[in-house]
């Protein structure tokens, strides 16, 4: 299994990472796509990859977050996803649920990280919470390449609209949530050769242990259910979401 979206390097998970990657290798989980929202979190990263190479990394400006970013924070940044280390910027996108960061400011942070995406050739990964219709407009108006829509929670025509956008959804933790609505429908609709699984923990636990800090380990709830809602088992389901990473990223992950 693949988990696109863990913030390893956060603070809440970063101390206990050694024991936390054990744990998901124990689980069946082979690669993980390590989320850094700041300078500090790319350079744990950095740490960890040297002892775990199956640690992949993603790095840029999550939208709720913009307001303590310095003029030296983004050329920093700016300086840092240039590293092949980093094979995707993000997450970037609109948070309109919280009001730290002003409209405007996210768009402009959105636009400026999309232009660094299309300018150095790598993936984004995109956070869209209750701001659709400006998201996609950007994406339409400045992306270029492709990427993943993460934690895809919308409508199948919204999720139409990405798709044609060249774009992935990942689902993680709510697709298996009991009181989910139209999430498990929607995704059944959507190829499986454009989808992926990730946790995005410390969030977003999947039932049965939802409520407590999430971790890749927990993973496999999410994959058992996307190849219920495809009709297939979980190794055929892995074979087609590892294909997905090697075609998007470039980097084969064997089973």
């Amino acid at each position: 299994m693949i988990d696109t979206h863990a913030h390893i390097t956060c603070d809440e998970l970063y101390p206990h990472a050694h024991a936390l990657l054990a744990r998901a290798k124990d689980a069946g989980v082979s690669r993980i796509l390590c989320i850094c929202l700041n300078l500090a979190e790319v350079e744990r990263a950095f740490v960890l990859k040297q002892a775990y190479p199956w640690l992949d990394i993603a790095a840029g400006f999550h939208p709720s977050d913009l307001y303590d970013v310095t003029h030296a924070d983004w050329e920093r940044m700016a300086e840092l996803i240039q590293d092949e280390r980093i094979i995707a910027i993000g997450e970037i996108g609109l948070d309109y649920h919280w009001d730290e960061v002003d409209r405007e400011t996210q768009k402009q942070a959105f636009i400026k990280q999309l232009t660094w995406a299309n300018q150095y050739h790598k993936p984004v990964i995109i956070h869209m919470r209750d701001a659709t219709k400006d998201t996609l407009d950007i994406l339409r108006e400045y992306k270029q390449g492709s990427g993943i829509m993460h934690c895809f929670s919308g409508s199948l025509e919204v999720a139409k609209q990405l798709l044609a956008m060249d774009l992935y959804l990942s689902v993680g933790g709510p697709l298996t949530f009991r009181n989910a609505r139209g999430l498990p429908e929607v995704i059944a609709q959507c190829p499986v050769e454009r989808l992926f699984i990730e946790t995005d923990s410390p969030y977003l636990t999947p039932h049965p242990h939802r409520g407590k800090r999430n971790e890749p380990m927990y993973l496999r709830y999410t994959n058992e259910r996307l190849a219920e809602l495809k009709h297939m088992s979980s190794a055929s389901l892995n074979q087609h979401l590892r294909e997905n990473y090697r075609r998007l990223f470039g980097i084969c992950v064997l089973g």
